[in-house]
């Protein structure tokens, strides 16, 4: 890119619209490494998307690339698994970092925030299908969820359109953010910050998109987490919320 055109791109950035009521909540995953030379500008730019009302961003630390030198301290093989079941689901033969998935379904690399913007926009126009709710009281997280405008007999009908499960309610916990000093691999000598670090991924129920939705789960107050519904596979997010 061109140090001129660069320049309107990260000035778009800074005054991007965030998404109007009414339009979905939009979930980022970046799949990425400690021992990736090419991923601290992906992890950079989550952090930013991690602050933009209507976008929730998670970063899952794979550790296929552990063996160059340096472990992850983050990695987890469930990520890379993850990686590599969305992969089989897009019909994609391979995996990369930095790669982002929006949604579940879009995969986009990292390393170009201009095709992540357009995918998040799109995804972000679209009417929610779902409303879900998450709710901490003291240790205990209250979740519900229902089709859209379903409690008032408005029904959006092609929002709605196709919903019906199983989907899985999931609780992402991750940390919000982590400094690490980084001594070997492709990344030694340097210092890099990451942002909404997932740490689990808790199955908390499994829903069939119609019926009322009404759980409780454990969680410490001092957590942080967000809530996913989500096909099997995994495959396409229908709804999502941080935790208050």
């Amino acid at each position: 890119m061109k140090p001129a055109l660069a320049l309107v791109f990260v000035l778009s950035l800074l005054i991007a619209p965030p998404l109007r009521a009414g339009e979905s909540v939009v979930v980022v995953e970046l799949f990425t490494s400690q021992g990736c030379s090419s991923c601290p500008p992906a992890d950079a730019y989550l952090r930013e998307l991690a602050a933009r009302e209507g976008v929730l961003a998670l970063a899952l630390h794979v550790d296929y690339w552990d063996y160059i030198g340096w472990q992850d301290s983050f990695g987890q093989a469930a990520w890379s698994d993850r990686q590599r079941a969305y992969a089989e689901i897009g019909g994609r033969n391979w995996v990369y970092t930095p790669q982002m998935i929006i949604n579940g379904t879009d995969d986009v690399a990292g390393s170009r925030p201009e095709d992540v913007e357009v995918l998040i926009r799109a995804h972000g126009a679209k009417a929610p299908a779902v409303t879900l709710n998450a709710r901490r009281m003291e240790d205990t997280l209250q979740i519900t969820a229902q089709i859209a405008g379903k409690n008032t007999g408005q029904i959006n009908e092609s929002a709605s359109k196709g919903v019906g499960g199983p989907y899985l309610v999931q609780l992402f916990r991750y940390l919000p953010h982590q400094e690490v000093e980084i001594s070997r691999g492709e990344n030694a000598g340097r210092t890099l910050g990451y942002t909404n670090i997932v740490t689990g991924i808790d199955l908390l129920a499994t829903w069939d998109g119609w019926s009322a939705l009404a759980i409780e789960a454990p969680m410490a107050g001092k957590q942080s987490g967000m809530v996913i519904i989500q096909s099997r596979g995994p495959g396409a997010i229908i709804a999502a919320t941080a935790v208050e």
